[in-house]
């Protein structure tokens, strides 16, 4: 079931909160979780890896999202916005979601490997 949830990624650098000079990059990320399945299913958890240009790694797990733990109907999406703060100016983020479906069966879906990088760093 986990290639029936199709998952969307767009970053954005933020700018007045990041401090370069103290090693601290602040990122938005909006994520869209599209429900392909025949049935309802319900995010349960998240499970991050968050890798900056130094190899340095936070690991993050937890209950839902946002404080949510939405139901997606089939055909139906669910979008949030979240955030997270690395040491250089530019990292790596992947992960992946665990789902409930209606019949009690509980999937993986993985989210794909994203950049977070400052705009000028851009080619």
């Amino acid at each position: 079931m986990s290639n029936a949830i199709e998952i969307q990624v767009k970053t954005h650098y933020i700018e007045d909160q990041s401090k370069p000079e103290e090693g601290q990059y602040v990122y938005a990320y909006t994520i869209r979780i599209e429900n392909q399945c025949p049935s309802n299913v319900q995010l349960l958890s998240r499970k991050w890896t968050i890798t900056d240009a130094k190899d340095q790694i936070q690991e993050v797990e937890g209950i839902g999202v946002v404080g949510e733990q939405p139901v997606i109907a089939p055909g139906e999406s669910y979008t949030y916005t979240s955030g997270a703060v690395i040491a250089t100016a530019s990292g790596t983020m992947s992960g992946s979601y665990s789902f409930k479906s209606d019949n009690g069966e509980q999937f993986e879906a993985p989210i794909p490997t994203f950049a977070l990088v400052r705009p000028e760093l851009l080619h």
